[in-house]
């Protein structure tokens, strides 16, 4: 098994930042993906970002190029989110998750392991 810890989240006004952070334990192994998703209220799991293993990688959804960045040490086994120029439509609960497998997919369920989440609110 593999446990996810997300931290990091918070209150923040629109056009401000925050840095997600997520370490991982447990039965790792080498090559695992990385990603992070969420879920605002009454709404379904959505991609945010994926990284590879090396971090050569990376996949954004379009709601967030430009504006988050997605980064990994595999030394420390974290995943970090910097979320900056941050919009109310950004508010939602944000899982880390981890898939043991190549690729780097937008659907929540190609991937194995999931963090409790940590939420994030915007407000205008």
């Amino acid at each position: 098994q593999v446990q996810l810890v997300e931290s990091g989240g918070g209150p923040v006004q629109a056009g401000g930042s925050l840095r997600l952070s997520c370490a991982a334990s447990g039965r790792l192994f080498s090559g695992y993906v990385m990603g992070w998703f969420r879920q605002g209220a009454g709404m379904e799991r959505l991609f945010v970002a994926a990284i590879s293993w090396t971090g050569d990688s990376v996949h954004y959804a379009d709601a967030v190029k430009g504006r988050f960045t997605i980064s990994r040490d595999n030394a420390r086994n974290t995943v970090t989110l910097q979320m900056n120029s941050l919009k109310p439509e950004d508010t939602a609960v944000y899982y880390c998750a981890v898939r043991a497998d190549y690729g780097l997919p937008v659907t929540a369920n190609l991937y194995d392991y999931w963090g409790q989440g940590t939420q994030v609110t915007v407000s205008s």
